[in-house]
């Protein structure tokens, strides 16, 4: 109510503020007038409206200062100018929270709820609803019953939308209300309605059987409210969610029926609701489709742009139920509109076929010069899904983003900020990694934009890129002069970026190599320390020319976490040792697991039984459910590998409210050679609250390669009954047990998996001291796609180079996967797969140990 004051104001004198300037002291000076008689309502009006802009603006009233000129405004209620009084009402409302003793108001609101000035009754009700407090609702509660029914429908809607704000407070009271609300919910006035409806659905929304009543009652009869109509099909689609969206329901049957209301409000809300109920098959999102797509017909821009945006998001999930809409899509391409363009544009690209793409970029060029970045970087969010859904069309969608990007760099005149150029920078560098005809061609265009990129972290990426890349292309020596600008013209972040792509090329070009070191030694007189230190450290490794040395120092690098770097030198330095620092104690900076396996690791040191195990090195990323959700006991368990041992972590949970458990601990008995060491039992367990319990055990030494393993668990505990209310135990207890799923120990829990962004390199660093081959039969598996699969899951390894993606129409795939094992042993592992009428596997694995490439062999077999 106060916006449209303020925006009145603030419109006066040609768009100036005249209350820009205003100072609290002087306002609050001026407020005295309040007490002046006769009461002037003009001037007055003036004073509350700057004492409201001010509160508004975040100026800080004290409570000595607001409680004085809230009492001096209540004067005012002595004058009977409309204006005024309303002015008063939205005064009361804004101070109720900075003043004190609001509440002296109460009789002049309570006087004006009940009068005959239909004008000042709503407003009345709600500023006297926001002064009142749970002691003071009952006082009130009559008059409050007598509004919610009135005829009046601005005096009822007050009424109705302040009993929603004191549920909050005071639920027990206004659920008192209902036989008054349910009245309400039959008047002929639609805001009304649907005022009443929302209050009833939010008294109820805890118990859905009564929601179901509420909506079978309301829709069996009709509803006169279209807001009334969208809100029950909100409820009723939350109701669905909830009982995981049964479609032979009432519910959708009622949602479903709104498709067919005579208001367009509600029959696109029942189409929005239908196409986001999770699940939905196209034959049950085609009666909201087309519905959708008569809207992009209509006159109005509104629904054309609802339309098209819902559109946009089922052709994500199932682009063949928009299909049917194609025209309609392609006829709103040109639309004044340019947002609803661009959504119709993107739209298309998710559901066009391969023969428009040509037609669809035409169109898209002219008028992206139009749209705002944002809807840019959608547009280029749909072309990168094209170029996946038709991955020959990848030449012509580059060649659009590359020209996109040009003439944005070249010209300004598409004028694209940071977000646009990083989309489309990274939809060409996922073409680069999807298509491998296309990376040269990709290259060269990304050479071309780093000429003119304003942006650091654009530049630097794409010299990353280019390091990794470049090298393995045909004419590798092209790109060198682009990366060498870059040492020339940039700053240094920039050029510490090129210093590396540039070593890059040299650990893997023995024919570029002198040439390299050249413009490396130029470097080392660099201005900026961290490129003098790159120039430095990389022209040493590469004067060197042993593959081993550039594997691991420039093309693979370490794979260490830098914090947990810093926390193991840390603790070396604060415990003096004879025994040099040990780089495989510290964690891998592999995956998001890190931050949890720190947690794991200071939370298990705290465990007196294990210490001296050394240095964490694996947590399961998930734990194991070895119970079901609604069980007595709940029982979640995490692995945590060391270098000799195993931590089982059981995180258990007692539900039951008349029992404390005590002295829990999970006995395990394994089916291979592990042996269990101890138990640290979990001393209490009270109700719903969560304890640990953990068992220790040694790896298999007899037979170290039987690492997979089964252990079969039985939770042993004490039980003491209790009181439910004060959870006071009442006997000495007795000894029970629990009988629970049984564990695996997989090989994928003694690797952990690592980045290795150049392979060969890694193959060649490692050696083949220890390489061991052997040919399976996988006799179950009947695609490479699903062999590939299997594999990656079973080793728990990280797919290289894309490796784990087949191509299509292919019988022949080499799957490259890299690991740490236990210990900090690098293991690498080299799939080739023949798919005939079984898929026939040869596996190489090395490491710098034996064992793991036993381990490995041993438990694919």
């Amino acid at each position: 109510a106060l916006q449209p004051v303020l925006s009145l104001l603030c419109s006066v004198g040609g768009g100036s503020n005249p209350f820009q300037h205003l100072e609290k002291s002087a306002v609050l000076q001026e407020a005295r007038v309040f007490n002046e008689t006769p009461i002037n309502p003009r001037k007055c009006a003036h004073i509350l409206t700057k004492i409201l802009y001010l509160i508004n603006q975040g100026e800080h009233l004290g409570t000595t200062e607001a409680t004085e000129a809230f009492f001096a405004m209540t004067k005012l209620f002595q004058s009977n100018d409309p204006t005024l009084r309303r002015m008063c009402y939205l005064t009361i409302k804004e101070m109720s929270c900075i003043a004190e003793d609001v509440i002296i108001v109460t009789s002049s609101l309570t006087k004006d709820m009940t009068g005959k000035e239909d004008n000042y009754r709503g407003p009345a009700v709600r500023a006297l609803c926001q002064i009142t407090d749970s002691t003071m609702l009952q006082a009130i509660e009559r008059y409050m019953k007598q509004a919610i029914v009135d005829k009046v429908p601005s005096v009822s809607s007050s009424a109705l939308v302040s009993s929603l704000h004191l549920l909050k407070c005071s639920f027990d009271v206004v659920k008192r209300w209902v036989n008054e609300a349910q009245e309400a919910a039959s008047s002929d006035n639609i805001m009304v309605q649907y005022h009443a409806l929302g209050l009833l659905y939010h008294v109820r929304k805890n118990d859905r059987l009564a929601v179901n009543k509420m909506i079978s009652k309301f829709t069996r009869h009709g509803l006169k409210s279209p807001f009334a109509y969208c809100m029950m099909i909100r409820v009723a689609s939350k109701q669905l969610e909830e009982e995981d969206g049964s479609r032979d329901s009432p519910l959708f049957d009622f949602i479903e029926s709104c498709l067919r209301n005579k208001h367009e409000m509600v029959v696109y809300e029942a189409a929005s609701a239908i196409v986001n109920l999770p699940g939905c098959s196209a034959k049950e999102l085609a009666p909201a489709v087309s519905v959708l797509q008569l809207f992009c017909s209509s006159p109005k821009a509104a629904l054309r742009y609802a339309a098209v945006r819902t559109l946009n998001k089922v052709a994500m999930k199932h682009p063949s139920a928009v299909t049917a809409c194609n025209l309609d899509l392609e006829n709103l391409v040109t639309d004044s509109n340019r947002s609803i363009a661009t959504l119709a544009i993107t739209t298309l690209l998710k559901t066009g076929s391969e023969s428009s793409i040509d037609r669809l970029m035409k169109q898209i060029s002219s008028f992206m010069s139009e749209i705002s970045d944002e809807f840019k970087v959608v547009v280029v969010q749909a072309i990168s899904a094209l170029c996946q859904k038709y991955p020959r069309k990848h030449a012509v969608l580059m060649n659009f983003l590359f020209t996109m990007l040009r003439e944005e760099v070249r010209t300004g005149i598409w004028g694209g900020g940071f977000e646009y150029k990083r989309a489309i920078v990274d939809c060409i560098i996922s073409i680069i990694e999807e298509n491998t005809e296309s990376k040269e061609t990709g290259l060269s265009h990304l050479c071309e934009f780093i000429e003119d990129c304003e942006f650091t972290v654009l530049a630097t990426r794409i010299l990353h890129l280019l390091g990794q890349e470049g090298p393995k292309t045909n004419n590798p020596s092209k790109y060198i002069r682009f990366i060498y600008n870059r040492v020339v013209l940039e700053h240094e972040e920039v050029r510490a970026g090129a210093v590396s792509a540039l070593a890059k090329f040299g650990a893997q070009n023995e024919e570029m190599l002198p040439s390299i070191l050249v413009l490396l030694k130029r470097c080392v007189m660099d201005d900026d320390n961290e490129v003098r230190d790159r120039a430095t450290f990389y022209l040493n490794v590469l004067e060197q020319k042993q593959k081993a040395l550039n594997a691991g120092y420039i093309l693979n690098g370490l794979t260490v976490s830098i914090p947990g770097l810093e926390r193991a030198l840390q603790q070396y330095t604060l415990e003096p040792s004879e025994k040099p620092f040990d780089l495989k104690s510290v964690p891998l900076a592999t995956t998001p697991m890190a931050e949890q396996r720190t947690g794991s690791a200071w939370q298990l040191a705290a465990v007196p039984e294990f210490h001296g195990l050394g240095p964490l090195f694996k947590s399961s990323p998930e734990p194991v459910a070895l119970t079901e959700s609604e069980t007595e006991y709940v029982i979640r368990c995490t692995k945590h590998t060391f270098t000799d041992h195993m931590v089982f972590q059981f995180d258990c949970t007692n539900t039951l409210n008349d029992q404390t458990l005590e002295n829990v601990t999970v006995q395990m008995e394994p089916t291979e050679a592990y042996e269990v060491l101890c138990y640290v039992p979990a001393r209490s367990l009270p109700y719903n609250q969560p304890g640990t319990c953990y068992t220790l055990v040694a790896l298999p030494k007899e037979d170290p390669t039987a690492v997979a393993c089964t252990f079969s668990c039985m939770m042993k505990f004490t039980v003491k009954d209790c009181d439910p209310t004060t959870g006071e135990t009442d006997d000495e207890g007795y000894e029970d047990e629990y009988v629970l799923e049984d564990l695996e120990v997989t090989v994928a829990d003694h690797i952990q998996k690592v980045m290795k962004l150049n392979f060969e390199a890694a193959w060649d660093e490692v050696g083949d001291e220890f390489e061991k081959e052997e040919t399976f039969t996988l006799s179950t598996i009947k695609t490479l796609e699903e062999a590939v699969g299997n594999i990656v899951k079973f080793l728990g390894m990280h797919p290289c180079e894309r490796s784990d993606k087949v191509p299509d129409n292919k019988n022949t795939h080499t799957l490259l996967l890299a690991g740490v094992f236990r210990g900090g042993h690098d293991i690498l592992v080299r799939s080739r797969l023949l798919l005939l009428d079984t898929v026939t596997m040869q596996v190489t694995a090395r490491s710098s140990e034996e064992l793991p490439v036993d381990i490995i062999l041993a438990s694919v077999g």
